[in-house]
């Protein structure tokens, strides 16, 4: 029998609100008042600094110019530094570990699995790179994966590039990775991608692997 999984899908959401919501739902999964979460979402432009300590020295601007192109947080996920934006998937997974094995570095497997899966539905060739975290197609990136946990359930999560503008990530070392080029699906396929469309084949490749079924937040959906 799978388990339960609330369903957000809320558009285009501030990032500081998006992560004031994550740590709503990750108290009420902690303390058992509420199954598991996934939230879909895409957010305006945003610089995020993971906590590895050398995340300030992959802006290849000064942080000034930094925060005029877009707002900086800086976060408590795992990773280095990486950019949000409009025509991004972003998945905020909120599992509970104490039931899922305590193995983080197999969840985050898992969570490229999902999106190696979506991006094969597109018909592109999607993969790992040994020793890096995230989904590249060939020798460019196109999604990045940034966790944290909390009272052993997940935070943070993915972010696909769908139809991102990818000029923003020239003011960055994206994930800290020397060299690093990012891609989009638009990019790779020649056309555009609606973010709905690959949030669709998302769901599904998500619930086999985490072996859930989704409700709506409110109460179980058709």
């Amino acid at each position: 029998m799978s388990a339960l999984c609330r369903l957000f899908r809320i558009g285009l959401v501030p990032y500081g609100e998006a992560l004031r919501l994550q740590e709503q739902v990750l108290n009420s999964v902690a303390e058992g008042t509420a199954p598991e979460a996934l939230l879909l979402l895409e957010h305006p432009p945003v610089y995020t600094l993971g906590r590895s300590s050398s995340a300030e020295e992959h802006l290849l601007v000064s942080e000034q110019d930094l925060a005029s192109r877009a707002q900086v947080f800086r976060v408590g996920r795992g990773g280095d530094v990486t950019f949000h934006g409009p025509g991004q998937l972003v998945g905020y997974p909120v599992m509970d570990l104490r039931v899922r094995g305590r193995d983080v570095h197999a969840y985050v497997r898992r969570l490229e699995d999902v999106l190696v899966a979506t991006l094969t539905d597109f018909g592109v060739r999607a993969g790992r790179i040994p020793g890096l975290t995230g989904v590249w197609v060939g020798s460019e990136k196109i999604a990045s994966i940034g966790v944290q946990v909390r009272r052993s359930i997940t935070m943070h999560g993915f972010a696909l590039n769908v139809s991102t503008d990818l000029s923003y990530f020239s003011a960055i070392i994206p994930c800290g990775i020397q060299g690093c080029r990012m891609t989009s699906l638009s990019r790779v396929l020649g056309r555009a991608v609606e973010l709905d469309q690959v949030a669709d084949a998302l769901l599904p490749h998500f619930a086999r692997v985490f072996g859930v079924t989704f409700i709506d937040p409110g109460g179980p959906s058709a």
